[in-house]
Order: structure tokens, then C-alpha cells, then sequence
């Protein structure tokens, strides 16, 4: 299989797992919402995020000598390494279906800074209560910065008059929730993987083997997530399982191009780790955030109506976060 060998085609990989988790969510923008609504856009999603890792695990899971091919590696792998990837997948499909509600309350620049940047503060603090590695000084002021961004992204939030405030509210309430259930998923992912990919453990999995799991456990738990969103939506009207096979070739196939960006994102974060290691590679990937608030704010311009004084508090807010990213960085390289 395919392997990162050198540490400044990781850092690449990183940058592009960044650009890739924080532009997705435009996909989402592209449909017509009162027609084409999430729920619909997230089934093709998911299709989207197991397509693209199954064709990376029959391409450059299978190739080259290094590490275990992927079929010969999931027939060697032991159940419960299978189940803690899939549990992966469960977990962040429910996180993120918040996520897309969230989007679809309050925009991209309001959800991942709340959403994301909490699950970042959950995933550094749980990991290092488990294992207490690098500067906890450097460590937590940046996690201090991250909850910083966070706040002042709901205050941003609070200044802008449109809509109702019920809404408003439920918007940031639905990224705390998809925040504090995304900080657990990656845990389980990176413990079903063996340390050395190159030359891997009996029983646990390659990356390419683990991306599979974690997709097909996001594609199945989606009858049940998204079901339930379905019958149950956070706003709006039920939405109609039939309505699914109304939509056009453009609307499927946007919701499968936001799962394949996410997909390449995902997948290249995991192969980066290899070399860079799980803290650069995962903290470098979720600058996510401030690539999706630049989408939020200057492109789809959801802050026009907010009044005088709010970019002042964005500024902060990017400031703050990428800070607090370059901190927990540091404190753990």
C-alpha cells in the first residue's frame, strides 16, 4: 500500500485535509434548501464518504509492498479493531448530522467555530487526561484560545438581527450538541489502527482498512441518524423518504461531491499521521474552521446584516482560534 514517508508531504497532506474539511459545507449551500432539504443532501453524502474510500482502498491500499494489502488486511483483522473503526463512524455521523442542521440554522460561519472548535477543546482535553503528553502550559492556553473563539462567534452571532431568535438560539445549541458528541469519534478510529503502517500488528488495521470501517459505519448508522432527523427534523417540515428519488442528477450529485471533499480530508489526515504524527496532523486539519467562517463570512456573506463593530469580533475570533491552534501544536511537537 501507499505510505507518507516524507514529513513535508505529511504537513502538505494536512494543509489540503484543512482546505477540504472546511469547504465541504459549501456543497450543502449549492441546493435549493426549501426544495432539496438536508436530510436529502445527507444521504448522498455518505454515499459519497464510502465511495471514495473504497475506491482509495482498491488504488492505493493494494499497491506498492509496503504494509498489508487491503483485502489481505481485513481478512487477517480482528473483530473488535473492526468495531472500534465503525464505532468511529457511528459516533461522528450523529455529530455531524448536527453539524449540517447547525449549517442549515445558522451558517457555516456560525457553526463551525461553535461545533468544530468545541470538539477540538473535548478531543485535547479527554486525550490528555488518557494520555498526558506535551507541555500542558502551551497545551491548554491554546485550549483556552479555541473556547475564546468560540465565545465570541456566539456573540458575533447575538448582534445579528434577521431571523427568529428561536432559531438563532437553536442553531448555536445544535453546534454545541454536534460539538460535544464529534470530540469522541477520532479515539476510535486511531485505536484500531496498528503504530508502524509500514509494518503493522496482527489483528489491527491499516488506514486504508480503517477508512472503510469508519465509512461503512457512517453509511449504516445513517438509516438510523437521519431517519430519525427525518421524521424528527430540529426545524423545519418532516421530510419524505420517496421525496429522495425526486431529486435531479445535480442534486445527488452534490451531495456525493461534499462527501468525497470530506473523504479526501479525512483520508489524508490519517495517512499524514504516519510521519507527523496524530496531534499535527488532526490539529493542523482542524483550521477547517477558519477556512469554512472565510466561506461563511466573504462568500456567502452571512454576517451583511449584522451591525457595525461585528467584524471587529470576527477578527478576534480568527485571531484567536488559529492561536489556539498553533499552541496545541507546539505543546505536542
Amino acid at each position: 500500500m501507499y505510505l507518507v514517508e516524507s514529513y513535508s508531504t505529511a504537513i502538505i497532506m494536512c494543509f489540503i485535509t484543512m482546505i477540504c474539511w472546511g469547504s465541504w459545507a459549501n456543497t450543502t449551500k449549492l441546493v435549493d434548501g426549501k426544495r432539496w432539504p438536508f436530510q436529502l443532501f445527507y444521504w448522498d453524502y455518505t454515499i459519497g464518504i464510502l465511495l471514495f474510500s473504497l475506491v482509495l482502498a482498491f488504488t492505493a491500499g493494494s499497491m506498492g509492498s509496503a504494509g498489508r494489502p487491503f483485502m489481505l488486511d481485513m481478512q487477517q483483522a480482528d473483530m473488535s479493531y473492526i468495531g472500534s473503526a465503525l464505532l468511529g463512524g457511528i459516533i461522528f455521523n450523529l455529530s455531524n448530522i448536527l453539524l449540517v442542521a447547525a449549517i442549515d440554522l445558522a451558517g457555516m460561519a456560525v457553526a463551525f467555530p461553535i461545533g468544530v472548535g468545541l470538539a477540538l477543546v473535548l478531543g485535547v482535553i479527554t486525550n490528555y487526561v488518557a494520555v498526558p503528553q506535551g507541555n500542558p502550559q502551551i497545551l491548554f492556553g491554546g485550549v483556552a484560545c479555541v473556547t475564546l473563539a468560540i465565545i465570541l462567534t456566539a456573540l458575533a452571532y447575538s448582534r445579528i438581527q434577521q431571523g427568529e431568535n428561536a432559531n438563532k438560539i437553536k442553531g448555536m445549541l445544535t453546534a454545541i450538541a454536534a460539538g460535544l458528541i464529534m470530540g469522541w469519534f477520532f479515539r476510535f478510529v486511531a485505536a484500531s489502527m496498528a503504530d508502524d503502517f509500514a509494518n503493522p500488528v496482527a489483528g489491527k488495521l491499516s488506514p486504508y482498512s480503517a477508512l472503510v470501517c469508519f465509512s461503512v459505519g457512517v453509511f449504516l448508522s445513517n438509516f438510523i441518524w437521519n431517519t430519525l432527523v427525518m421524521k424528527k427534523p430540529i426545524a423545519g417540515p418532516k421530510v419524505n423518504g420517496s421525496d429522495y428519488f425526486k431529486g435531479s442528477l445535480k442534486e445527488h450529485g452534490i451531495g456525493i461531491l461534499g462527501g468525497i471533499i470530506w473523504s479526501v480530508g479525512m483520508s489524508f489526515s490519517i495517512l499524514a499521521s504516519g510521519v507527523a504524527g496524530y496531534a499535527v496532523s488532526y490539529g493542523l486539519g482542524q483550521g477547517a474552521t477558519m477556512i469554512a467562517v472565510f466561506w461563511g463570512v466573504f462568500i456567502w456573506r452571512e454576517f451583511a446584516k449584522a451591525p457595525q463593530g461585528t467584524n471587529k469580533l470576527l477578527t478576534l475570533v480568527f485571531a484567536s482560534y488559529i492561536l489556539g491552534i498553533v499552541l496545541i501544536i507546539a505543546a505536542n511537537h
